[in-house]
């Protein structure tokens, strides 16, 4: 893309984030908070394209500048100052303009929102569940990591450890959770020595991990005429109200026969609110799965979408090696990668996914 094509499209939008910063500050969008979280929406995702734009002009002036001075100058100490600055800022162009291209290219409109994570154990019976409690606790330590929220909303523990089912919620005030966590929707596979195998053979076990972006208070339109609530006792941790008080909450909406059910707090009103945002959430995904599924059939090896029974990851522990199959990426330090150090897969995945998107702006 030729630089004054690349300044145009930046600065066209420049007129449209100004429209958004003055409706933003008017009292009748204040008034409307359903068309000012939209609107505050469309100026966070600008903003970064504005301020990239109006960087990337300041340093192509600089240059041309620098330049002109080298041309129609003969004081050779200015000179030489303008051959500094155009060694020193040159460099940085081919990158700005990287940054630039992919910004402008429309990401996915969820990146930004918090995510739900839901784990089940797969095939292997309890050593799938034992795997599934693995995966739990690498993503536990990775949100620690990263200083993210995490609340579980329901599990169901395996008979021997782990989990048969585990569903959370993972927050930031500061960063795109879905946006990092999508990354982690498919099938993990792991070829290890299960703790109940007593032959020591080496066998496979899969758990799948499902992630959504959570739905925004407007994002769906749910009622409550369209919902039936059942309480029930809850079967988990919670001392001497565990099945004796209807704590337990399960909604089912009508219209779709979605199922949610929350019992991990002690107070029947908090499971009702947790389990009403990961009904809302579930809801909003049917639509949003049909939006990765359009992507998918543009994009031959899309890492981040598509068939959610796909195979995206090994973890062989003979061999303490963890390789993801979509990008054909190991690391053989498997017992940091499971203490939750995933962050350098992840960033592999996002650089194919930009390559990729890169690749079809240009097509």
């Amino acid at each position: 893309m030729a630089v004054s094509s690349l300044l145009d499209k930046v600065l066209s939008l420049q007129d449209k984030f100004q429209s958004l910063q003055d409706q933003l500050s008017s009292p009748e969008v204040m008034s409307d908070m359903k068309r000012y979280v939209q609107l505050n929406k469309d100026y966070k995702q600008l903003e970064p394209i504005i301020k990239a734009g109006l960087e990337y002009k300041k340093v192509m002036d600089n240059i041309a500048s620098a330049k002109d001075i080298l041309i129609n100058e003969k004081d050779e100490d200015l000179r030489e100052m303008a051959r500094e600055e155009i060694s020193s800022l040159e460099p940085r162009v081919p990158q700005m303009e990287q940054e630039i291209k992919l910004l402008l290219i429309p990401a996915d409109p969820d990146d930004s929102k918090n995510a739900m994570v839901e784990i089940r154990g797969g095939t292997g019976g309890d050593e799938a569940a034992i795997f599934a409690g693995d995966l739990f606790r690498m993503y536990q330590h990775f949100a620690e990591s990263k200083g993210w929220k995490l609340e579980v909303t329901d599990q169901t523990p395996g008979t021997s450890g782990g989990f048969k089912q585990i569903v959370f919620k993972l927050s930031s005030s500061n960063d795109g959770v879905y946006g990092v966590m999508k990354y982690e929707s498919g099938v993990h596979r792991v070829q290890r020595v299960p703790q109940t195998e007593t032959q020591g053979r080496i066998q496979t076990s899969a758990a799948s991990v499902a992630v959504f972006p959570e739905a925004g208070e407007f994002d769906v339109d749910l009622k409550w005429d369209d919902i039936r609530l059942d309480l029930f006792c809850s079967s988990g941790p919670g001392g001497q109200g565990v099945n004796t008080t209807y704590s337990a909450v399960r909604l089912t909406h009508i219209p779709t026969g979605l199922v949610v059910q929350c019992q991990e707090e002690r107070s029947q009103l908090k499971n009702k609110d947790r389990a009403f945002e990961e009904l809302r959430t579930r809801l909003y995904n049917l639509e949003h799965q049909k939006y990765l599924d359009e992507i998918s059939a543009k994009r031959k090896t899309m890492v981040s979408t598509g068939d959610r029974s796909a195979k995206i990851r090994t973890y062989n522990y003979p061999q303490g090696r963890v390789t993801d199959h979509r990008i054909n990426w190991s690391m053989y330090n498997l017992p940091v990668f499971m203490d939750g150090d995933i962050s350098e897969c992840i960033d592999q995945l996002q650089i194919a996914e930009n390559a990729e998107r890169l690749k079809e702006a240009g097509d």
